[in-house]
């Protein structure tokens, strides 16, 4: 019997634009090895996939999920300014 595949997309919001890219995948393959299947970390600079900062549709998830037909995973970049900082400088 033939192995199933999955299409998912894998994105990075980038500082300048998103990198996207849409891979097929082995059923039972896990978010970090889509995203390493897509080839975007060999795009960006070392240390920039982040495993706590990794998610599914806006939902935060584990690398080591498993992902499904259909789903985007997305690689968040950390924040260059804490919320509640911006708050308060634009509240000044």
């Amino acid at each position: 019997m033939a192995e199933r595949t999955i299409r998912v997309e894998v994105v990075c919001a980038g500082a300048e634009q998103p990198i996207q890219r849409r891979v097929e995948l082995a059923d039972g393959c896990t978010v970090m090895q889509a995203i390493d299947a897509s080839g975007i970390a060999t795009m960006l600079p070392a240390g920039t996939i982040d495993p706590a900062r990794l998610g599914i549709f806006a939902r935060k998830v584990a690398p080591d999920r498993l992902v499904r037909e259909g789903d985007r995973i997305e690689i968040y970049r950390p924040l260059l300014l804490d919320p509640m900082e911006a708050r308060r400088r634009r509240a000044r």
